[in-house]
């Protein structure tokens, strides 16, 4: 039991010492996120830090199938893959990439992360099981380019996706203790503690960027484990999808609101709930201790799927309509505090995330008026 504490204060120190060096490097080299209009911080920032949660992790992974903790399998869908994402988004990091090469190098990774674990063709949803056939690999590689971006979008104030990541992994590691997947638990728990070293320099304030190295990489990272559990018959897919809840809620009906107003989706905004959030006065911090009380909550729900496997996919469906009932309340509330504001005269010029917020919510709000005998 010693060597395994050690081995796991080792892991988090490990990436928490890579960080320091990261940044080192990325502000000597200029690798840096320099704020405009649409971020939502003020400080010129070094990015990239998410390099060092991809070599903790893929070290910790090669370790532990040197000793047969997981099969050669699932080591190399992870780490091939995970590879091809961190390396296109490294290069996204310090010189801008084209949408369609990035998109291209997501897919490859997808199929490779497929042909390794022998495709997808089966779903577990508590009372049945939907066989899906090649369809279900179609699906799946989709899926995982979804979870790859989304989980960019949603990198977008200190502190939220590391925290995100660390919540789910160590509410799904909890899961697959209890259902006997060992393995796959331990995969889980180095990376939370790879994440958890980073999110010592990320935290609000953050003193380092995560970057599309490490958003788009843990964004995959949990699309294929997810994949991995639904086949070894541990957690189905379906619960993975409640763990990561509000990443998913958020940039998903976001994403569809944005298409509904004709906007480019390639386009930069400050759209979703938690930009919102901060839009409106609350700091990173408050908004990313939010996330994780809600995470906390769906773990809860998690285990009572589980429990109660033959009400397993109402369970799911209940609580995604539940956030999405939580979306919109919060949407509506954030924008119309900003609009009200703006109108009001009542400026925070000082604080340009929040003045910009104001503006873009008041030209919203301005839109949706005049346009509301059309139907979406």
């Amino acid at each position: 039991m010693t060597r395994v504490i050690l081995g796991l204060i080792l892991v988090m120190l490990a990436s928490y010492s890579l960080t320091a060096l990261v940044r080192f490097y990325t502000i000597k080299k200029n690798i840096l996120d320099i704020p405009n209009e649409r971020s939502s911080h003020s400080i010129v920032t070094p990015r990239g830090g998410g390099l060092a949660i991809v070599a903790t992790f893929i070290f910790a992974l090669v370790f532990m199938a040197a000793l047969g903790i997981v099969s050669v399998n699932v080591v190399v869908a992870l780490v091939g893959g995970g590879l091809m994402i961190a390396a296109i988004g490294w290069i996204d990091d310090k010189n801008s990439v084209s949408p369609r090469l990035r998109l291209a190098v997501h897919f490859l990774a997808a199929i490779w992360a497929l042909y390794w674990l022998g495709g997808f063709t089966r779903m577990d949803i508590g009372f049945t099981t939907v066989h899906l056939g090649w369809a279900g690999s179609v699906i799946a590689a989709v899926g995982i380019v979804w979870l790859i971006n989304l989980y960019n979008f949603m990198d977008g104030i200190d502190g939220i996706a590391g925290t995100e990541a660390i919540s789910v992994a160590l509410g799904a590691g909890v899961l697959l203790f209890w259902t006997g997947s060992v393995g796959l638990a331990w995969v889980c728990i180095m990376l939370a503690l790879a994440v958890g070293g980073f999110l010592v320099w990320n935290w609000p304030p953050a003193r380092i960027f995560m970057g599309d190295v490490g958003s788009g990489f843990l964004g995959y990272i949990f699309a294929v484990l997810a994949i991995i559990a639904e086949k070894s018959s541990s957690i189905p897919l379906i619960v993975w999808l409640m763990l990561l809840g509000v990443f998913i809620t958020d940039a998903t009906i976001t994403l569809f609101r944005r298409m509904a107003r004709g906007k480019k989706l390639s386009q930069p905004h400050r759209t979703h709930v938690y930009q919102l959030a901060v839009q409106a006065g609350y700091s990173h911090k408050q908004v990313t201790l939010v996330l994780l009380f809600i995470n906390i909550l769906l773990g809860m729900a998690a285990i009572a799927a589980i429990q109660y496997r033959g009400y397993l996919l109402w369970i799911v469906l209940a609580t995604f309509m539940l956030l999405t009932m939580v979306y919109f309340m919060l949407a509506h509330r954030f924008s119309s505090r900003l609009t009200a504001d703006y109108e009001a005269g009542r400026l925070v010029l000082d604080k340009p995330d929040i003045f910009i917020g104001q503006k873009e919510a008041a030209a919203v709000s301005d839109n949706y008026s005049g346009d509301r005998h059309r139907t979406y």
